[in-house]
């Protein structure tokens, strides 16, 4: 057998291996929940709702069913920071430096504790804090991001001046010199190298993104690459590309409008054509069984942004079932290493 077949055989393997030990494995999970109620990062009202929606369709419970040890360290309280300066088009970028800063250092609190950490957001800007957080606690990184947009803008390039589409740039080492000097983000050290990073569901990227994800030679699997390969390639690909870049601890940050909006349609920039349930339920359970999934965000529920209370329902129920799916939960079932059956 050739030494390519080989290569190719060995991550399947790896798979498999890692799927007979997945109860093991998740037996030992260990969930630090925080909630981060912010919404300053774009400008619809409502999104500080999500953390305690999600939590109160039953995660922490459902978590534990699962066999998680979980420990939710309540909601942040943000200071209300009035932006005192213009920066440029930006809008409340000393709110949302401000927030990010305290989210920050409240993964790092998480992390330090031995927990796996899941930030429920909120809006998308959160993501400087907890990948800053991420990485000051452990080291580099592998970033999987998963989203109908690129949050790759400048403060340069943004048309909105809206901060949550403009996270990942702060957060890269290869931008670092074109973002502006910001006060606010002073404390910002980028901690991810565009190597790292992988998107997952892109349908609705900017002109200054697509250039600067091609510039960068960002790993991209867009709606289109989702719909030629089907999410299974996409995953075995995502998982092998961790693993040749030495299977770092991974970041997965998860924006709720990453899935199609028949499904998710309480979020504040819904695009048509996203991932259905099966194939976003699908990414979750795979990045668990690599074993490398060390903090999560769930973002962007925005219970005012749907029309009915069935809308929002649907929303946050496919937000729990994406967090569970990051924790072992698989759709073919789940037994208890110690179960046995019971005699007559």
């Amino acid at each position: 057998m050739s030494a390519r077949k080989l290569l190719q055989l060995r991550p399947s393997l790896h798979h498999l291996h890692l799927h007979h030990h997945h109860l093991h494995l998740h037996a030992q999970s260990s969930v630090g929940i925080i909630g981060a109620p912010f919404c300053k990062g774009q400008p619809r009202g409502g999104v500080e709702r999500g953390p305690d929606l999600i939590r109160a369709a039953g995660l922490l419970s459902r978590l534990q069913e699962q066999g998680c040890a979980v420990k939710d360290y309540g909601n942040l309280t943000f200071e209300d920071v009035a932006d005192t300066e213009q920066q440029g088009v930006l809008k409340n970028a000393q709110a949302v430096g401000s927030a990010n800063k305290r989210l920050s250092e409240a993964v790092q609190g998480v992390k330090k504790d031995g927990h796996t950490s899941v930030m429920l957001g909120g809006d998308h800007s959160l993501a400087i804090g907890s990948i800053h957080g991420h990485s000051a606690a452990v080291g580099d990184l592998s970033v999987v991001w998963v989203d109908a947009h690129a949050d790759i803008n400048t403060p340069l390039t943004t048309t909105t001046g809206n901060m949550h589409g403009q996270p990942v740039s702060y957060l890269l080492h290869e931008l670092h010199s074109k973002i502006p000097a910001l006060p606010s983000f002073s404390w910002v050290k980028p901690c991810v190298s565009a190597k790292d990073l992988i998107y997952i569901g892109l349908r609705d990227v900017d002109p200054g993104e697509h250039y600067i994800l091609k510039l960068l030679g960002v790993k991209v699997f867009s709606m289109s690459e989702v719909d030629k390969l089907g999410v299974s390639r996409v995953m075995e690909e995502t998982c092998d590309y961790l693993s040749a870049r030495g299977n770092k601890p991974l970041h997965l940050s998860y924006d709720i409008d990453a899935i199609d909006p028949s499904l998710t349609p309480a979020t504040g920039t819904p695009v048509v054509g996203g991932l259905s349930y099966r194939e976003g339920v699908y990414i979750t359970e795979q990045l668990s069984q690599t074993g490398l999934l060390s903090a999560v965000d769930l973002v962007e529920v925005n219970p005012l942004r749907g029309q009915t209370e069935r809308e929002v329902q649907s929303t946050v129920s496919t937000a729990v079932d994406l967090v569970l799916g990051c924790f072992g939960r698989l759709r073919e079932g789940n037994h208890p290493a110690d179960y046995r059956l019971p005699e007559p």
